[in-house]
């Protein structure tokens, strides 16, 4: 009995053992064909996203001949998907069909969670509705501005490389197109910017209209006054180096003044938090203590 134990265990060993190894030479065996195929994994992932996103676009642009609009309301949203940086033309489809996707999937998603029997269906779904419609233009009011501050905080560095290269011997259009060449990885706003007034200038355009076009674009405050600069030194024939050199000096002291600004707001803005949260937490450690000791005082005078 106990040798026919033993050689069952040395069986199972052996079985177990085959089949480990086994294991181990499919898993190597998989581990090798993924690193020697790690170039077309990559490709494929990315290939379904690229579809599952068109499929997307697709679905999303199939909606927004739902909405009636007007040839001056495109426009307007034309413009402000420019100064987001959608430039595409499937930017307004999309935009459009978003408007109608969304509060769709509001109402979806209030139907599926029960909100709309606990709350009331009709304010319920019209709330929805509502933020659904609305919901994209905040969205795209959002990236207009991220975006007007990223070129606002990159106009400095952009000119200090313009005045650099204008002092080395490049025109202006030159100095442009290079700075625009150079910078595109850490401002890549502002650069895109910068080559759409290159090539409206290399299409016949002249100097002071593209840059015009380009403040027109950003709707950008620091934009508008380079270009009126820009400008105004063309007409009058001064230094374009000194005007962009004294443009920048003073772009730095007005973000060094709007900081300031913020930290000199904290205080004020401490004091809501305050009120409403540290003070009651402190008088409630501070004086808790007290008033049971009152009450328990009060409690005994009045048993007497």
């Amino acid at each position: 009995m106990i040798y026919a134990i033993f050689a069952f265990l040395a069986l199972f060993l052996l079985m177990a053992s085959g089949g480990l190894l086994l294991f181990f030479r499919e898993g190597s065996s998989s581990r090798v064909d993924e690193a020697i195929q790690t170039r077309s994994k990559p490709k494929s992932v990315l290939g379904s996203l690229r579809n599952a996103g068109s499929s997307l676009r697709a679905g999303l642009e199939s909606f927004q001949n739902v909405l009636p609009k007007s040839k001056q309301e495109v426009s307007i949203v034309l413009v402000r998907l420019g100064r987001a940086g959608y430039r595409e033309e499937s930017a307004v489809r999309m935009f459009y069909g978003s408007k109608v996707a969304l509060p769709l999937l509001l109402c979806a998603l209030a139907l599926m969670t029960g909100l709309s029997k606990m709350v009331g269906p009709f304010f319920v779904y019209a709330t929805a509705l509502g933020v659904g419609y609305l919901l994209p233009d905040f969205w795209l009011g959002k990236r207009i501005s991220a975006r007007q501050k990223r070129i606002r905080l990159g106009l400095p560095d952009v000119l200090d490389l313009i005045v650099i290269c204008v002092e080395a011997g490049l025109s202006l259009d030159h100095a442009t197109a290079r700075s625009a060449q150079e910078l595109k990885t850490s401002h890549p706003d502002l650069c895109d910017e910068l080559k759409m007034v290159v090539l409206e200038q290399r299409a016949g355009r002249a100097r002071s209209e593209a840059w015009k076009m380009m403040a027109e674009r950003t709707d950008e405050a620091s934009i508008r006054n380079l270009v009126s600069m820009i400008v105004q030194s063309e007409q009058f024939g001064t230094s374009v180096a000194k005007t962009l050199r004294i443009h920048s000096d003073t772009l730095r002291k007005q973000r060094i003044q709007s900081v300031e600004e913020q930290a000199a707001k904290t205080s004020v803005k401490l004091v809501f938090p305050l009120v409403l949260f540290i003070f009651p937490a402190l008088f409630l450690v501070c004086l808790g203590p007290a008033v049971i000791v009152m009450m328990e005082s009060f409690k005994s005078l009045l048993g007497k």
